[in-house]
C-alpha cells in the first residue's frame, strides 16, 4: 500500500469487532500503509472530521492482544443512514473531500447490514466520480443475519456466551421448590433472525438437559399454543426454561413486545427497538397458571461478554480484518468479505469476497427445516451448524482479578 487507510466500526458492537480491529491495522501496516486512522463513532464522526491514529494506541504486541479481548467498539459506533445519493450529494462530496485531505487508500468499514449500505453507498459514488479510494466491508454482527457469508464474526462469541448463560440458568431454576413450579423465559436478542436463540440449545449436553421449549421468529408463535404447552409441561415438571427471541412474531404480523408495551423508539434504519418480550410472557404465564415465573432478558451482556469470547470467533475476527485490508490493496471495492464453511469435522473456514450489493439491507434466516415441525426447538442441523462456533476459550489479561482491556481513547472517554 502506498498511501493511508481508515477504518470505522458501526452497529451494534460484539465481543469480537476488536480483533477485526487488530487485524485491519496489522494486515495495513504490513503492507506499507503509511498511517492507519480510525473514525470516532463510524462514518458519523468522520462527517465531522473525528478521527485518531491507531499508532498512537496500538503501540506494543500486548496492545495489540488487549485490543483483541476488549469488548465493545474500541473506536465507538453509530447508527447513521447515508441518504441516497440523488438526495443530498453535499454529504458524499464532504465525506470524499475528507479522505483526500487524509490521502485514503482504503476505507474499511465493520458491521452488519446496514453498515454494508454504506460501503454500497459510498462505493457507488467513488464510481460516479471516478475517485480513486476502495471501499470493503468487514462483517460484525451477534445475529448472524449477514447474507452470503457462513457466519458472522462476533456471533459465535455470542453464542457461546448463551449456551453457558442458559445452562446456568437451567440449574438455578430446579435447585429450589415451589409448589405450582417456577417458569423462567429468558430473552435473547437477533431482532427477525434467530441465530442467536438457537444457540440456547447449545446448554443441551449429560450434565443438563437444556431448555424445554425454544422460539424463533421464523415461525410464527401462537400465544395459546404457548401456555397449553407450558402447563403440559408442569404437569411433568417443577421448573420450566424457556428461550425467547425479541423478535417473535403472531400470526397477525405485531411482535409479542408489543403486546404489553408500544415500541417506541426507532433507530435511523427504521428498526424498532424490540424489549419487554419475555417481561410479557411471564406475567401472561403467571395470570394462566398461579406458578411463580421469572422474566431474563440477556440484552447487552450477550454482545459484551469478552471474557466468554470463542478462541475461534476472535481468531476469525482477525481473520476477516486482514482480508478486508487484503482485499483493497488488491483492487477491490463495493465488496465485503465473507467467511466460507469448508469442512465441520475438522472445521476449517476461509474467506472469500462478495459484492456488497447483494448483501447490504437482506437479512438470512435461520432454515426452517433446522426447526421443528411444532416450532419449539431447534433440529440437530442447527447444532451441529453453531458448535464448531464456540470451541477454544480466549484468556483475559487479568489485573487484580478482573480482565483488563485497552484503554478507551481520550476522545471517547467521560471520565
Amino acid at each position: 500500500m502506498e498511501r493511508n487507510v481508515i477504518v470505522g466500526q458501526s452497529g451494534g458492537p460484539t465481543a469480537a469487532i476488536n480483533s477485526s480491529l487488530a487485524g485491519v491495522y496489522r494486515t495495513a501496516k504490513d503492507r506499507g500503509a503509511k498511517k492507519v486512522y480510525g473514525m470516532l463513532h463510524g462514518v458519523q464522526g468522520l462527517l465531522e472530521e473525528k478521527y485518531i491514529d491507531l499508532s498512537d494506541h496500538i503501540k506494543t504486541e500486548l496492545d495489540a492482544e488487549l485490543l483483541k479481548r476488549t469488548p465493545a467498539a474500541f473506536l465507538g459506533s453509530c447508527r447513521y443512514k447515508l441518504p441516497e445519493i440523488h438526495e443530498n450529494r453535499e454529504v458524499y462530496d464532504k465525506i470524499f473531500a475528507i479522505l483526500d485531505k487524509l490521502d485514503i487508500e482504503a476505507f474499511i468499514y465493520i458491521g452488519g447490514n446496514d453498515s454494508m449500505d454504506t460501503i454500497k453507498k459510498l462505493s457507488d459514488y467513488a464510481i460516479i466520480t471516478g475517485h480513486s479510494t476502495r471501499f470493503v466491508g468487514c462483517p460484525k454482527t451477534i445475529d448472524n443475519d449477514l447474507a452470503l457469508t457462513d457466519h458472522t464474526p462476533g456471533y459465535g462469541s455470542a453464542a457461546k456466551y448463551i449456551g453457558t448463560s442458559m445452562k446456568e440458568i437451567i440449574r438455578d431454576g430446579f435447585c429450589l421448590e415451589y409448589e405450582k413450579g417456577i417458569v423462567t423465559i429468558v430473552e435473547i436478542m437477533g431482532r427477525n433472525a434467530g441465530w442467536l436463540t438457537g444457540a440456547a440449545a447449545l446448554s443441551e449436553g449429560e450434565d443438563c438437559e437444556g431448555p424445554d421449549l425454544i422460539y424463533l421468529p421464523e415461525t410464527v408463535f401462537d400465544l395459546q399454543k404457548f401456555s397449553a404447552k407450558v402447563k403440559e409441561l408442569l404437569k411433568k415438571k417443577t421448573s420450566i426454561v424457556v428461550a425467547v427471541s425479541e423478535g417473535i412474531l403472531t400470526a397477525d404480523g405485531n411482535y409479542v413486545c408489543e403486546l404489553g408495551n408500544s415500541v417506541d423508539f426507532v433507530d435511523a434504519f427504521g428498526h424498532k427497538q424490540l424489549s419487554g418480550t419475555a417481561s410479557y410472557l411471564a406475567s401472561f404465564i403467571a395470570g394462566e397458571t398461579g406458578c411463580k415465573t421469572r422474566a431474563i432478558e440477556l440484552s447487552t451482556l450477550q454482545r459484551s461478554a469478552s471474557h466468554a469470547a470463542s478462541r475461534v470467533d476472535i481468531l476469525e475476527a482477525y481473520q476477516v480484518g486482514g482480508a478486508a485490508v487484503k482485499a483493497a490493496d488488491e483492487g477491490d471495492s463495493g465488496k465485503m468479505v465473507v467467511l466460507q464453511r469448508l469442512s465441520d469435522d475438522p472445521y476449517q473456514c476461509g474467506t472469500e469476497v462478495k459484492d456488497v450489493h447483494k448483501i447490504a439491507n437482506d437479512e438470512k434466516l435461520v432454515p426452517r427445516d433446522w426447526v421443528n415441525e411444532e416450532g419449539t426447538y431447534v433440529t440437530n442441523e442447527f447444532i451441529s451448524y453453531v458448535r464448531p462456533l464456540i470451541q477454544g476459550d480466549v484468556s483475559p489479561v487479568m489485573v487484580d482479578g478482573i480482565p483488563r482491556h485497552l484503554y478507551t481513547p481520550k476522545e471517547l472517554s467521560h471520565r
